[in-house]
């Protein structure tokens, strides 16, 4: 669905508590009753709270599900993604949104910037954007599972990447600077980089395949199997290096010698995948990873390295060695328990995720699905479960206080659309 922030400016204090009362009442209603909307909002006098509804309906960020058994409403994409984009704005880190660059099977990818005009990127995961499609023929889904809430599940894919992403980042690895994460959604470092799938030619394909490779292995070393280790999730970033002192001597027959070489620096991206190494997979996950790049480098580079491996018995030796700690153990203890990976896991496996491998990159035009209309998502009332759901409200709950606004005020920062072209 296409992000639309022109409505945000306008919704006033009540409008907030309402659907953030909508949000809660999620935890335990697919479709959430009217009067439970009113009691959570807290708000006196039922025309109050139904004039509410109606702008929050206008805008698409609550819906009626129609052959309900009883009047209430959902949470849409939209208005998750307000809620989201609200406590950002609470938090000051950020300000506004801009185009989109990115979209994947389970995600969307935006510029955006904060209120120094620092630009950067937000990635607002959209599970069951294509999967609830195939929930529709497959009921038992929802039957059969604890946690079944496409909130929930578009929370922990955010909350699990945030994780990943800082460890990483705090331990050298090579991967975009993360800002802040607010239910689905992830604020990180804008790259000035490539997708590796757009590269049609490098200079020395066996240095960089060497340094991918010893990136797979680096990440073995630490517990973490990146789990889609592809041309998708890999950008190539240009790194000027000045001249060193060799080149200096040889200014009288080579004048270009002062001129600084250009150097290709991967960036890896994109960790709801991610698994730990202990993980009864992780053979077959780290073998994929390697295979990934072994074909792409040979059909698009013609490159086939003579070095047989890595295999995954060898890496898993080097766990642990050295004193390196291992940031699976950490990621755990950060908060992103083995009960969620397990969800997240079953929930990928069931409807068919394997990372955002469809990434289109964009120029210029806006793409995006169509709003989120009821149609995509089942008629009848389906109950969201609440075992593991109570473990998303409790982040919810945590921040209410940011998202509910005082009844006296309205304080509503502006978010407006940025060109990429626009300098912040």
């Amino acid at each position: 669905m296409k992000l639309d922030t022109k409505a945000l400016r306008y919704l006033s204090a009540e409008d907030w508590r309402v659907l953030t009362a909508v949000e809660l009442g999620s935890k335990n209603h697919e479709i959430v009753p009217t009067p439970l909307i009113a009691q959570i909002s807290g708000l006196r006098g039922g025309s109050g709270v139904h004039k509410c509804i109606s702008n929050l309906a206008k805008v698409n960020l609550i819906a009626r599900v129609k052959n309900a058994k009883y009047d209430g409403y959902r949470l849409t994409y939209g208005g998750l993604d307000y809620l989201s984009l609200h406590t950002h704005l609470k938090r000051s880190t950020l300000y506004s949104v801009g185009n989109q660059i990115g979209v994947g099977k389970e995600s969307d990818i935006y510029v955006c910037a904060s209120p120094s005009g620092t630009q950067h990127v937000i990635k607002i995961h959209r599970l069951g954007r294509i999967s609830f499609r195939s929930v529709k023929a497959n009921r038992d889904y929802l039957r059969h599972r604890n946690s079944c809430s496409w909130m929930y599940m578009s929370r922990l894919a955010a909350l699990k990447e945030f994780t990943f992403m800082k460890a990483l980042r705090e331990n050298g690895f090579p991967v975009p600077e993360p800002i802040a994460q607010s239910r689905h959604t992830i604020v990180m470092e804008l790259i000035d980089a490539f997708p590796l799938r757009q590269i049609v030619d490098v200079p020395d394909p066996a240095t960089l395949y060497s340094e991918l490779i010893d990136m797979i292995l680096r990440l073995a070393g630490v517990g973490l199997i990146h789990g889609d280790f592809n041309e998708f999730n890999i950008l190539i970033k240009e790194e000027k290096k000045p001249p060193s002192n060799s080149d200096t001597g040889d200014l009288d027959t080579n004048p270009q010698s002062l001129e600084p070489s250009i150097s290709l620096v991967p960036i890896l991206i994109d960790f709801p995948q991610m698994v730990s190494i202990d993980h009864t997979n992780a053979a077959m996950y780290f073998d994929r990873d390697v295979n990934c790049i072994k074909r792409f480098f040979e059909r698009r580079f013609h490159f086939t390295s003579d070095a047989p491996g890595p295999f995954f018995a060898t890496a898993k030796k080097q766990v642990g060695k050295n004193r390196i700690k291992r940031l699976d153990v950490d990621a755990e203890a950060s908060g992103f328990s083995k009960k969620m990976a397990k969800e997240l896991e079953a929930y990928m496996r069931e409807v068919g995720v394997d990372g955002d491998r469809k990434v289109e990159q964009q120029s210029g035009s806006e793409t995006g699905d169509s709003g989120d209309s009821a149609s995509e998502f089942d008629t009848e009332e389906e109950s969201a479960g609440t075992a593991s759901v109570d473990e998303a409200l409790n982040g919810i709950v945590r921040s209410t206080s940011d998202t509910l606004p005082s009844r006296s005020t309205s304080q509503l920062d502006d978010i407006h659309n940025l060109s990429l072209s626009d300098k912040t």
